[in-house]
């Protein structure tokens, strides 16, 4: 197998630890407060006695988090340490696949290693308007299901479909979302690889209309009425709605289709017949996934589609846009130039390692276990954990996520006790799980106004849901007894 030899297997090795000192490792942000949180309470069933719904029910539909716990408990590994030893392998996953696609597509060597190298360098790039990068900053299972995907590509591309099932199965298994595009790409692919240009494009007509009326007409549960609730929960993530995307988010939704629908002139004049093939597929599936886009967010009587998220089919295409991007520079512009090289490596990696560190300014850029921080947030977060009961029940700014220095580290995750829901992060969880809507109304709206609390509506708290801590600025309110403090926060028990 060519990827065994010693030069392949060191140069894969250098670009994951380059990439994954790039993109930098925040467990505990922003969607892992889901999903930590639930391989954590699968470990330990003590944890999160109060509002666990907010986390559990999403991943009825995913293995992910029994899967983590499982390897937790068979290898005696901790979470922590398992988490790491994840992220670093999906990213090692995410450019192998890379690294077995464009050895399809190009000849050159330096095509497939400036392509593998490009994708390493930008896997914190966004993804138009859809509040995506290409991977995650720590251990996601869209990162594991994108790898899986890569990987089934790079089969169907040398004609080993049947070897593509499993690791498209396994991808939908882990992300659902994520897998099902990446079981409509495949598709694509696959008859623009194995059928004449006219026969494949009247099938993929036939397929468009066929899906369009399956996506017009959906389960029952699409038309139930959404509730006021609901749709409140829905108007936080304007990401959604694509009539408040801006110019340039567009830009980068039809740019990426365009250039693709070019590449594959191009290369047909030039009878690159295999990066021809392969670009009508990314187009064609673009185009595809457009269309179904529109008629899911188009249409009021499928507003319960809109979590769905279907714009986000524009990662596969940001992920092949930047690899064919690389292997293209490296083919015409790098060449055999050592310079060339060395100048195209520093800028990549050096520009995003810099975005990354102004998006979480207040903590470590690697947040190794263990590792101590000056994030004031993450140090009453680990406090909590360590000294106060597990059946503790807190409550907090329920905007939280978004205060100064506190760089959206879920409270849930990272100190592990059940807390009064937030008005960010748990609001994404009411979208998918709609039933859960007036629990977080009720809750959220309870804990508005949180800068001006003073003892009696702490103790309304109490009375209310059953909290018995709260995390709060310091100098705390008076009327608290408060067990530990740095200088921005108090953890205080109600009295």
């Amino acid at each position: 197998m060519e990827f065994l030899r010693k030069r392949n297997i060191l140069l894969i090795g250098i670009l994951s630890i380059a990439a994954f000192v790039v993109m930098g490792y925040h467990p505990g942000i922003e969607d892992d407060s889901v999903y930590l949180s639930a391989v954590k309470s699968d470990l330990h069933p003590a944890l999160y006695p109060y509002d666990s719904e907010f986390f559990r029910v999403q991943l009825q539909a995913t293995m992910f988090d029994k899967w983590v716990a499982g390897f937790c408990q068979f290898t005696h590994i901790s979470v922590t340490t398992t988490e790491l030893l994840w992220q670093l392998a999906s990213i090692v996953l995410i450019l192998i696949g890379c690294w077995t696609i464009t050895r399809t597509l190009f000849d050159e060597a330096r095509a497939h290693w400036a392509g593998v190298a490009l994708v390493g360098a930008m896997l914190t790039l966004p993804v138009a308007g859809t509040a995506l990068y290409l991977a995650d900053q720590h251990l996601h299972p869209r990162n594991l299901s994108t790898a899986l995907i890569l990987l089934a590509v790079s089969r169907v591309m040398v004609g080993k479909r049947l070897q593509a099932v499993p690791l498209l199965l396994l991808g939908f298994v882990l992300h659902p979302i994520m897998g099902a595009l990446g079981i409509s790409f495949a598709f694509f692919l696959t008859m623009a690889l194995h059928e004449p240009v006219h026969v494949w494009l009247r099938s993929w007509r036939t397929a468009f209309a066929r899906n369009t009326v399956a996506a017009a007409v959906p389960l029952g549960w699409v038309f139930e009425p959404p509730t006021r609730i609901w749709h409140k929960a829905l108007d936080t993530r304007s990401y959604i709605f694509l009539s408040r995307w801006t110019w340039y988010e567009w830009l980068g939704a039809i740019a990426p289709i365009f250039l693709f629908w070019l590449l594959w002139r191009i290369a047909l004049k030039k009878d690159e017949t295999r990066l021809a093939r392969f670009a009508l597929g990314v187009f064609a599936y673009s185009v595809f996934q457009l269309a179904i886009a529109f008629v899911m967010l188009g249409s009021p009587a499928l507003i319960r589609l809109a979590p769905l998220q279907p714009m986000r089919f524009l990662h596969l295409v940001y992920y092949f846009m930047v690899l064919i991007g690389g292997c293209l520079l490296g083919k015409y512009c790098l060449k055999q130039s050592a310079w060339r090289w060395a100048v195209f490596l520093v800028i990549i990696n050096a520009g995003m390692f810099a975005a990354q560190q102004a998006l979480y300014p207040s903590s470590p850029h690697l947040e190794l276990p263990d590792t101590r921080t000056s994030n004031r947030w993450l140090q009453a977060f680990a406090w909590i954990r360590i000294n106060t009961p597990v059946n503790a029940y807190f409550a907090m700014d329920p905007q939280y996520l978004a205060a100064p220095g506190e760089d959206y580290h879920s409270f849930r995750a990272l100190a592990e006790r059940s807390q009064l829901a937030d008005a960010i992060k748990d609001t994404s969880v009411v979208m998918q799980v709609p039933e859960l809507g007036p629990a977080w109304e009720r809750q959220s709206s309870a804990q508005a106004g949180w800068n001006r609390f003073r003892a009696a509506d702490f103790q309304r708290l109490k009375n209310q849901f059953g909290v018995d801590w709260v995390l709060v600025s310091f100098p705390q309110p008076g009327g608290l007894d408060c067990r530990w403090h740095n200088d921005s926060l108090s953890v205080c028990r109600i009295p």
